[in-house]
């Protein structure tokens, strides 16, 4: 492969890496951004994150269309493979987080201004405090191939699905107490529920990490908490 080929080949995996950089700049803050319209019912600012995240779904196509060329045409081995393949993968994660933000803004579209009270959105809050350290953290881990700080990411993702079990027990609670707060608590759930999701992804990417580093997959089962499939609320019949 001659010297202006091989510069070429280099450029071509620096801008698939380049693109990923975006792509995780553009999903945190398109995340902290849902959250913050949650809490405050910011309609303008909801509206801002549904119309950006067709940026972010714009520069996913395109990191897949240049990682599919660079394997077509350069058929790359070991870890220039696994870098291409792993950029792949961790585009489509990225690109899924901004969809689930998008949900969250919907949703402050859908509530209409109804809080009455912040009790009820302190926990989403909260969540999604943990779902965005657990973003940066993996993002940081993929940028320095941090196989240690991917790990860490990875086994801190059963810290969200306890924090989403409990939210999931308080909002129903809530939704008892008052018949009023069913349509807020539904929305509510449906927002946490989309954050625990974004800690699911950045788990993805965590593994994704450790195999681009490592040329292996990770054969632990991943640690979960989640047991609002199984919660019961139960209360006393006036």
């Amino acid at each position: 492969m001659s010297e202006h080929i091989v510069s070429r080949y280099d450029d071509e995996l620096k801008d698939v890496q380049r693109r990923i950089a975006e792509m995780g700049g553009m999903a945190e803050r398109l995340v902290d951004l849902s959250v913050r319209a949650l809490t405050r019912l910011d309609v303008t600012m909801a509206n801002a994150v549904i119309a950006d995240d067709r940026r972010l779904d714009q520069v996913q196509r395109e990191t897949e269309e240049l990682a599919i060329m660079i394997i077509a045409r350069r058929q790359p081995m070991a870890l220039d493979l696994r870098e291409v393949i792993g950029a792949m993968r961790i585009s489509n994660d990225l690109e899924r987080i901004g969809d689930l933000a998008k949900n969250i803004a919907k949703r402050v579209l859908a509530l209409d201004g109804q809080f009455q009270s912040k009790r009820f959105i302190t926990g989403v809050e909260h969540m999604a405090e943990l779902s965005l350290a657990q973003l940066k953290d993996v993002l940081d881990a993929y940028a320095s191939r941090d196989v240690n700080q991917a790990f860490e990411v990875w086994r801190r993702d059963a810290d969200i699905d306890s924090m989403y079990t409990s939210l999931f027990r308080e909002l129903l609670t809530y939704m008892m107490e008052d018949p009023r707060n069913i349509s807020l608590c539904t929305h509510l759930l449906f927002c946490a529920k989309n954050i625990e999701r974004i800690g699911d992804h950045a788990t993805n990417i965590a593994e994704t990490v450790h195999y681009v580093v490592t040329g292996e997959s990770l054969t632990q089962d991943r640690p979960k908490q989640d047991e609002s499939s199984v919660t019961k609320v139960s209360y006393d019949a006036a």
